[in-house]
């Protein structure tokens, strides 16, 4: 077991390793949403609907979800930042290839594919982060990893929508690597070394296996809790943004595509809520903040129902902020209460429910849109809400909610 007491905030190390997940975040969350502001021009290009359209995204989802899981067990192995940084190069170079994809099969395939890839990073950030920062400061430092995500979930999302609006969908897509070309070449530069890391085959002389850990967590009701949180948040959050463009661009808003792109500004509410809600877990405790988080964001659904475009955005920018609160909270409170043994498949098996959430309620709130409107769309998205508001209030208000 190691000895090390982890990073403390205001030591070099401590600052570099915030700003190496920064990049990559930037690097892994900018290529993953690549194509969902560009989902509109794809649809017309390809010649698909705009669920078949969206696929593009929960393709990525479904391949990073299936992913998270194997790359556990590879850091386990070859150490935390080495895994990392194999996905992160992997997933940019997958990326490029899809540029030359001129079918929708085709497309959908390689995004899986890079979407496996970029597995690596949430797969296994979040256990680095909970063995190289002392214990008081993960929830913290958690916020500020999640923060950096969403600056990459913007990127990717703002300059493809910008570009493809001018160039088409592919070159939006294009502009989105090069970004993250020089995003993961930071990140690869800037992350230390890992010092807490205890390598898999140190503990397989003295722990279960990869199974048995896995089966620890899943036995756990605080554990269950926190991945009902991912899989139904991150499915209501995913689905709002993949089809509030094509509610947009019809009557009575009909926006102009470059319109709508400039209202996944409002991404950056999540940049500030996120290490906002995780000092607050540090101060007030984890399950009062992850309640009023999901509260947040239930109230923009709400203003989302509204058919005037101003309260549309403040609707999007209230949903925005409680969805990355909840967030923030939910993952960083994952690794902390798992058994040590189990710390990177706790962290795993959350990112698999929140994936696994985009990719299905990505795909299936498409048809409930198709088929029934926007109305019922939002009422699926707070029915999803309330659910895991209850989740929480009967598993995680008496667990232990402040760091030590």
């Amino acid at each position: 077991m190691s000895t090390f007491p982890g990073h403390v905030p205001g030591s070099r190390d401590y600052r570099l390793l915030l700003a190496g997940l920064f990049f990559g975040g930037v690097a892994t969350f900018a290529q993953l949403y690549a194509t969902q502001a560009v989902l509109p021009l794809i649809s017309a290009d390809l010649g698909s609907g705009p669920a078949s359209a969206a696929l593009t995204v929960s393709a990525s989802t479904l391949g990073l979800a299936a992913a998270v899981l194997p790359w556990s067990v590879v850091a386990d192995r070859i150490g935390r930042v080495g895994a990392m940084a194999w996905g992160v190069i992997l997933a940019t170079v997958l990326g490029a290839l899809s540029l030359v994809a001129h079918d929708l099969g085709i497309l959908l395939a390689i995004r899986l594919l890079e979407g496996a890839a970029l597995g690596a990073v949430p797969a296994v950030a979040l256990a680095y982060l909970s063995e190289e920062v002392h214990p008081r400061h993960v929830a913290a430092a958690a916020g500020s990893y999640i923060a950096g995500t969403t600056v990459g979930g913007l990127s990717g999302r703002v300059v493809s929508g910008w570009v493809g609006d001018l160039g088409g969908w592919r070159w939006g897509v294009a502009s989105v690597i090069l970004l993250c070309v020089v995003a993961a070449a930071l990140f690869l530069v800037m992350v230390p070394r890992a010092r807490g890391f205890v390598s898999g085959r140190d503990r397989a002389e003295r722990g279960p296996g990869v199974w048995r850990r896995i089966g620890v967590n899943l036995r756990s009701p605080v554990q269950l809790a926190l991945y009902a949180q991912a899989f139904l948040l991150m499915g209501a959050f995913v689905a709002v943004y993949n089809y509030l463009g094509f509610h947009l661009v019809q009557p009575p808003f009909s926006l102009a595509p470059g319109i709508v792109t400039l209202l996944f500004s409002a991404y950056l509410a999540g940049t500030l809520s996120s290490p906002r809600a995780g000092a607050l877990a540090v101060r007030y405790g984890r399950f009062p903040v992850l309640a009023v988080s999901t509260g947040v964001m239930a109230a923009g659904v709400v203003l989302l129902a509204v058919p005037e475009t101003g309260v549309v955005a403040i609707g999007l920018v209230l949903f925005t902020a409680g969805f990355f609160g909840a967030h923030a909270v939910a993952s960083g409170w994952t690794p902390v209460a798992a058994a040590p043994v189990g710390r990177a498949q706790a962290s795993s098996l959350y990112y698999l429910g929140y994936y696994g959430g985009s990719s299905l309620f990505g795909w299936a709130l498409g048809v409930v849109f198709g088929v029934a409107g926007w109305l019922w769309f939002l009422i699926v998205v707070l029915v999803m809400c309330a659910i895991a508001v209850m989740s929480a209030w009967a598993a995680l208000r008496h667990a232990p909610t402040r760091s030590t």
